[in-house]
């Protein structure tokens, strides 16, 4: 696989089993002149475990905008570089929008190598809806977590989070708070030997006795719509109106249509009125 130098590789990396991590990741990192990384440590383990040698440069929220300066110049040189998180895919609550902009900016090429994500494996094993609201990492103290739920508590959308494990109880709390008819999934240590997923109505769920380990995900299931009271007046009417015309059956979808009220109780008023007027 030949690499282009004019263009900046954002690499998907894996969440927990290294193993995750796909053939074209590899080969990007391997071709790699120079690899961007939050924690040099934690990604020299990635880097040793599929047995490659290459330079190594801490770029994190601290140094972010010293270091992009000096990777533009990199690849204007000639050099190709690849940007990894500590897991998972860069930018999803990690450092790098300076540099993203930066290279847009400087007309130079950003191409992303897809891989693992803890937020896709999340929600698809959560069972929730898949149109779903990505925020990160909440707030961490109550005033400014109480203005961040009571604006998401609106969206009807699935929501997805980061929350450091040490502090789950007082999250949860807040979860009751907002969201106590939605539904919730606590994944912890996705990918990894101890793997395990908590669902539960989030209006029963119990708190931790326990301390857990690691940072977790959590989905938030979407808003159920509340179903409206039958108008039977309104029903009975647009009925009358449309057997005339029509059969039962796309009288029924006639008045669904319109009114979006339950199917089955539509058509029982439906059908006791067609036999009223057979008789």
């Amino acid at each position: 696989m030949k690499l282009l130098s004019d263009r900046l590789y954002i690499v998907s990396t894996p969440i927990g089993n290294l193993d995750d991590i796909t053939f074209r990741a590899v080969e990007v990192l391997k071709n790699s002149d120079i690899i961007l990384c939050e924690d040099t440590r934690h990604s020299l383990k990635l880097l040793n475990h599929l047995k490659l040698k290459k330079k190594l440069i801490s770029f994190h929220k601290f140094n972010e905008k010293k270091q992009t300066s000096i990777a533009i110049e990199h690849i204007k040189r000639g050099k190709i570089l690849s940007l990894i998180s500590d897991a998972g895919t860069p930018l999803l609550s990690d450092p790098g929008r300076g540099l993203i902009n930066d290279c847009i900016m400087n007309k130079i090429k950003i191409v992303p190598i897809p891989g693992p994500s803890s937020i896709a494996a999340a929600v698809s094993v959560s069972g929730f809806k898949d149109q779903f609201l990505f925020y990160g990492f909440l707030p961490k103290t109550e005033n400014e977590l109480n203005k961040v739920l009571s604006s998401l508590e609106k969206n009807t959308f699935t929501q997805v989070f980061f929350i450091p494990s040490l502090k789950i109880n007082f999250y949860l709390k807040m979860f009751k708070k907002y969201f106590s008819d939605r539904k919730i999934l606590i994944a912890k240590e996705i990918t990894k030997l101890h793997e395990d997923f908590v669902r539960e109505d989030l209006d029963k769920i119990k708190m931790f006795k326990s301390q857990v380990k690691g940072e977790l995900t959590i989905v938030i299931s979407e808003k159920k719509s509340k179903d409206r009271s039958l108008n039977k007046e309104e029903i009975i009417k647009m009925a009358k109106k449309y057997l005339k015309k029509y059969s039962l059956k796309d009288s029924v979808n006639l008045i669904y249509e319109k009114e979006k009220q339950k199917k089955k109780e539509i058509y029982k008023l439906c059908l006791e009125l067609k036999n009223e007027i057979s008789n």
